[in-house]
């Protein structure tokens, strides 16, 4: 292998429709609180979305398209976007017109549906292939699943489909074992020949968690992070490794680091730096890219649910408690209904219903504490987990009488 680590950057672009608060007593269907998710959207496109687009399309020219990076952008996203923020979606256009950008597969509504229903899981990832294709004239290779939730299952339902040639996931320790995660790898089943039906790429949560959670923290030994310092950090992957994927929230940029935190001063100097710490050996890749030019090395087996949150990695975050798995055991028992209610006439039943699924909802109920506890309040729109749980389900009893169920 070549003495070299090329940067995979891959930036989760989403937005939930939130809920209005909605009683026992409320009976019309309009559950959501599009004042809330307008001014939300409005706020984040100002702080991160519009300054950090510009800025990538900006270095992709600087750097003659050398500079590349991922996107993978929920409809719930894109939809608020074409609503309440028009010119976000005409820069992320623009960055996909200059070949160094690329979009992610992923499901449509940022659902929990592999879990669930696998004919509803197929419904919006299509449904996703579609959007993606008629905004940014591209059509996926990689797939991320929702909060990148993986197992074999997923990996195994994927490459029947013969739709994706790699897979995003988390590169868990306990699983890894010796291993680093900066190597590509294949699911179980997947050895033998020059072309594995699918290919893993692990995210390197150390070096992602230092731009992504750690940069603004005073009290982190390695405060202030440079670029120069993380260039150095990346180069390091040389000779133990050769990709090093930098997995993260796209708000990261600006909304959860603030611009007075120096961010977009680190972006824009990471590439040259990036380059000069090794000239003509480093370099910066999309994930699709990733399969052509690195061959796995082995097997990443994974024979239970993980993902990036929490200190657990697992689906503690959302399935963590009864309230979140009767939640979600109870709205995945109306999708045929709902189906069928849309099939007779009601004709926005079904996408509201798309719309429940989005996982933050179950999130949202979420009864950790610590510091997972507290990124779980961060996010959350209410005043308690059992808020958002009678909330939640005030709003299914609505749709439940909707299907006719």
């Amino acid at each position: 292998m070549p003495a070299m680590a090329s940067v995979c950057f891959y930036f989760q672009v989403h937005q939930p429709f939130r809920l209005r608060r909605y009683s026992v007593f409320d009976s019309d269907p309009f559950y959501f609180d599009n004042e809330a998710n307008a001014a939300i959207m409005r706020k984040v496109a100002e702080k991160c979305y519009r300054p950090a687009t510009s800025r990538i399309l900006d270095l992709v020219r600087r750097h003659e398209g050398r500079f590349r990076v991922s996107f993978s952008i929920t409809d719930t996203a894109l939809e608020q976007m074409e609503l309440w923020a028009p010119d976000v979606l005409d820069l992320f256009r623009r960055l996909a017109a200059t070949g160094a950008c690329e979009f992610l597969g992923e499901t449509s509504h940022h659902s929990l549906s592999f879990l669930y229903s696998r004919s509803e899981f197929d419904a919006q990832v299509e449904r996703h292939e579609r959007r993606i294709q008629a905004l940014f004239g591209q059509v996926p290779q990689v797939f991320r699943n929702t909060e990148l939730i993986y197992g074999n299952e997923l990996a195994t339902h994927l490459a029947a489909k013969g739709r994706y040639r790699a897979v995003c996931c988390e590169g868990v320790d306990g699983l890894l074992g010796y291993r680093s995660p900066n190597y590509t790898y294949v699911p179980p089943g997947g050895e033998g020949g020059d072309r594995p039906a699918i290919q893993l790429l692990l995210k390197n949560f150390r070096l992602s968690d230092d731009i992504a959670f750690r940069f603004s923290n005073r009290g982190w030994p390695e405060w202030p992070l440079t670029a120069e310092k993380f260039a150095k950090w990346v180069n390091q992957i040389n000779g133990d490794g050769y990709i090093c994927n930098l997995f993260m929230d796209y708000e990261t940029l600006g909304e959860h680091q603030w611009s007075e935190t120096g961010i977009f001063e680190f972006l824009d100097a990471l590439p040259e730096k990036i380059y000069d710490v090794n000239p003509g050996q480093n370099d910066f890749l999309c994930l699709s890219q990733v399969p052509d030019t690195y061959a796995p090395v082995g097997t990443y087996d994974v024979p239970r649910w993980i993902s990036w949150a929490d200190s657990e990695r697992d689906l503690s975050a959302w399935l963590g408690n009864s309230m979140q798995d009767s939640a979600a055991a109870e709205l995945y028992r109306l999708e045929a209904p709902v189906k069928a209610a849309h099939d007779r006439g009601d004709e926005w039943i079904l996408e509201d219903w798309r719309k429940l699924t989005t996982s933050d909802h179950v999130y949202y109920m979420c009864t950790k504490y610590w510091a997972d506890g507290d990124v779980h309040k961060y996010f959350s729109p209410y005043d308690s987990p059992y808020d958002a749980y009678i909330n939640f389900m005030n709003v299914l009893d609505n749709l439940r009488s909707r299907a006719g169920a």
